[in-house]
């Protein structure tokens, strides 16, 4: 690690922490006064990162100009663009998948000229129609990837060439796990990454994305310690989840970090003593997401100053004051 990234991750208050522009509608098209206003909010709610989710802006297929125009708009609304999530553009979608790797190469072009440091990609396809009509897309069935062989080398052999790419333009790749693709898993995630092999290719464990199904999940926090030493980002956000077995019932609504049920102070303190040293990245959805989002933030922050031992010294201050 060199020794800017070490003094990045040497504190709570330099740690970064991103949000998702998730809680904004497509907004591709838009001049650069709609991105600044909505760039000037994710300000506003005290978050000095952010993350250039895809379904917000596409920076793979903006023009040289466009993308000159998006850095420059960042950088007024005084944000540090630290990351691309790429969502929804698998490059072993059995309909799309060699147009999604030529998205997925542009949109590392793109990073490289807004000087973004790493690309989310996942494996997760576009919702299917029952999940677009209804209230939490999640509670409907969606695509399912084939576990085959063939698909396991097809992923390997692209995400490698996406790495090789990446790494070229000293770039990170951080792979999204994602209910029901090969990386929906905790064993299916660190296979991936074993099977790229290469060290600028890492795992962004959203195990959000997981935790909210309603059926059986993996234990969180077993599931967050196992990925830490290969993560390399991170996206969370956290859900109300209550299970009745004797009545086969499970729900899951979205909530704040500091209230939902997975545990995310266990997780982090687990995660940074393993050795994490990424970017976090807030979400929320539903209702006022960006709100959420920055509480989540604030949340973050003080849960990397526990872990980094930062409220022991805050108490010993205060004791010695007294």
């Amino acid at each position: 690690m060199s020794a800017d990234k070490n003094e990045k991750y040497s504190t709570s208050a330099s740690w970064p922490i991103a949000a998702a522009m998730l809680p904004f509608s497509d907004s591709h098209d838009a001049g650069a006064e709609t991105w600044f206003d909505q760039l000037a909010q994710v300000a506003f709610e005290g978050i000095n990162c952010v993350d250039v989710t895809d379904s917000w802006v596409r920076p793979g297929d903006l023009s040289e100009v466009r993308l000159d125009e998006l850095s420059a708009t960042i950088a007024e609304a005084g944000l540090d663009p630290i990351a691309i999530s790429a969502i929804r553009r698998s490059v072993i979608d059995p309909a799309s998948g060699d147009d999604n790797l030529a998205y997925s190469h542009r949109t590392l072009d793109a990073a490289a000229r807004l000087g973004i440091p790493l690309v989310s990609f996942g494996l997760h396809r576009p919702l299917l129609p029952g999940q677009r009509t209804t209230q939490w897309f999640w509670t409907e069935p969606g695509p399912f990837d084939d576990h085959s062989d063939a698909t396991w080398e097809l992923a390997t052999v692209r995400i490698r060439e996406l790495g090789n790419h990446a790494s070229a333009l000293g770039i990170a790749i951080s792979l999204e796990m994602y209910e029901d693709t090969l990386i929906g898993t905790v064993d299916g995630g660190l296979r991936l990454v074993d099977s790229v092999g290469l060290p600028n290719v890492g795992l962004n464990p959203d195990l959000g994305n997981m935790y909210r199904l309603h059926r059986d999940v993996e234990d969180f926090l077993e599931a967050s310690a196992r990925c830490a030493p290969v993560s390399n980002y991170w996206h969370v956000k956290s859900y109300f989840r209550d299970e009745d077995r004797a009545r086969d019932f499970v729900t899951t609504v979205p909530a704040p970090m500091e209230f939902g049920s997975m545990n995310y102070r266990s997780a982090i303190n687990v995660a940074i003593n393993s050795g994490f040293a990424a970017p976090f990245c807030v979400e929320h959805y539903g209702g006022d997401g960006l709100s959420v989002a920055g509480r989540n933030g604030e949340y973050v922050r003080r849960m990397i100053a526990v872990s980094l031992g930062e409220a022991r010294l805050a108490a010993r201050k205060k004791e010695n004051e007294q």
